[in-house]
């Protein structure tokens, strides 16, 4: 089982890394979800650790509709990421709340020959079995989600649905909510690869030390 950490700053993300994160989902601002992150933020933490880090494209705070404007900034900053990218995390929907087909293929393709994740922008959409069918078609090698419900722990059951009906072709990785309490049930009862935590345990938005640490411990004791 392998562990991701959402790090919202250079200093968290080289505390997951020592910590036990196999991979660093890498944003800023906490307080809006996670956006795009600064050129120097990913640079930072590129020269100062061999984990993987997987970059955020999200222009902005709220819906995954996207102007035109919008579009064109996060072709940019795919563009401008990609010499330090491991991967990116990113979701485009349409005015019906569905997978934006032909957007979402086309940052695919920018992005080659880096992985895709699409985002929790995946639980806004009411048909998630056709949703991930449609995320597959568009080229992503996964998907982070929880079940269309607010947390990990209220969705997983969808998550073991989805992950038993198309896990052999798709990665699912499990997130919202996921906690040092609560892995080891959600372990058991989804069977996904991956877990992904921003593991903060205090007001900001630094991840705890102790809680990647129990994290990590806990997905790989059998």
């Amino acid at each position: 089982m392998m562990l991701e950490i959402a790090c919202f700053n250079t200093s968290s993300s080289l505390t997951a890394a020592r910590a036990g994160a196999d991979r660093i989902e890498l944003c800023s601002d906490y307080a809006a979800g996670g956006v795009t992150p600064s050129q120097t933020s990913l640079q930072d933490v590129r020269r100062q650790t061999e984990k993987p880090v997987n970059v955020m494209i999200r222009p902005r705070p709220g819906n995954f509709l996207y102007s035109t404007a919008e579009f064109e900034q996060m072709k940019s900053e795919i563009k401008q990421s990609k010499p330090h990218a491991s991967g990116f995390v990113f979701g485009i929907l349409d005015a019906n709340n569905y997978v934006d087909m032909e957007r979402n293929r086309l940052l695919v393709r920018l992005a080659a020959p880096l992985p895709c994740t699409f985002h929790r922008a995946f639980d806004q959409i009411s048909n998630l079995e056709k949703a991930t069918e449609q995320v597959i078609e568009c080229g992503f090698t996964s998907i982070l989600t929880s079940g269309g419900k607010v947390d990990a722990w209220s969705g997983a059951q969808t998550v073991t649905k989805l992950q038993k009906q198309f896990g052999s072709r798709i990665l699912f990785i499990l997130g919202g909510g996921v906690r040092s309490t609560n892995i080891e049930t959600l372990k058991q009862q989804t069977n996904v690869l991956w877990y992904h935590s921003a593991a903060i345990t205090q007001p900001g938005e630094s991840a705890d030390e102790g809680e990647v640490v129990r994290l990590h411990e806990l997905l790989i004791d059998s």
